[in-house]
């Protein structure tokens, strides 16, 4: 599965390239505008340095309710990149607002409390300290599922959605932890390239196409119940998908006339 994974992010990503790089660039240009209202506020700690904070967050959040929609589009290997994205916006703002209020006390963990933790100087504080780094750990490998299981499953509500980021982690821990490392390497190139490709978009894509093959799965356990998870034949689930993707190549890529 998860070589077919790279392969299918891979290929999703070239195919609709051109589409990651403009969304790409609207992240970008937030991102400079917040960077722009951080410096003209000068002290990060204040009251107005955390209206900063929050006003960014706010705004990364609904964007990636936006591009979510999109994410999934092009998984499904459709091109409705601007429409999807409107109606992404609007669809998606209850989760976009968990998903901010989620990464927002993320932030407020690791810039607040785990640092108010450890300046106890004692066990109990290392201890506190430690706990909180591991939710802020186990946050990261949830995450990544939360908006891709809103494509997927419409009719949760945004709690229920979170909740199940939580049973795909549980269920899937050794492919959570590839994927983290499959996005840091995403986010190494990204800093790179300064945000175009992948970018918050391509890595967003990434995880539609990672949540979506997993689905296949759960369909397939659901119809056949006695199987054995430890021992799946992915050939069998992924047959339609790899279908679809076809024999791609390397060379088929830069040369398709040939």
């Amino acid at each position: 599965m998860i070589g077919f994974f790279i392969k299918k992010a891979f290929f999703d990503g070239w195919d609709n390239l051109i589409g990651l790089v403009l969304f790409n660039i609207g992240y970008i240009a937030a991102a400079f505008i917040a960077f722009y209202l951080a410096a003209s506020v000068g002290q990060i700690n204040g009251l107005a340095g955390w209206g900063v904070i929050i006003l960014a967050l706010l705004v990364l959040s609904i964007l990636m309710g936006g591009t979510a929609a999109t994410a999934h589009s092009y998984s499904d290997y459709r091109r409705e990149g601007w429409a999807e994205f409107r109606q992404g916006i609007k669809r998606n703002i209850r989760h976009s607002l968990l998903y901010f209020l989620i990464i927002f006390l993320m932030v407020a963990n690791l810039v607040l409390i785990i640092p108010f933790y450890a300046s106890f100087g004692n066990m109990f504080g290392t201890v506190l300290s430690v706990v909180m780094i591991w939710v802020e750990v186990i946050l990261f490998l949830a995450l990544p599922y939360y908006f891709p299981l809103m494509n997927l499953l419409p009719a949760d509500r945004p709690l229920k959605t979170f909740r199940k980021c939580f049973l795909i982690l549980g269920g899937n821990m050794g492919f959570s932890i590839f994927f983290l490392v499959y996005r840091i390497i995403c986010l190494a190139i990204s800093v790179f390239t300064l945000g175009i490709v992948p970018g918050m978009t391509g890595m967003q894509l990434a995880s539609q196409d990672a949540m979506k093959l997993l689905m296949f799965k759960y369909d397939y356990l659901e119809e056949n119940p006695d199987a054995d998870q430890k021992h799946l034949s992915w050939d069998d689930i992924l047959y339609d998908e790899k279908e679809k993707v076809g024999p791609r190549s390397l060379k088929s890529m830069i040369f398709p006339w040939k």
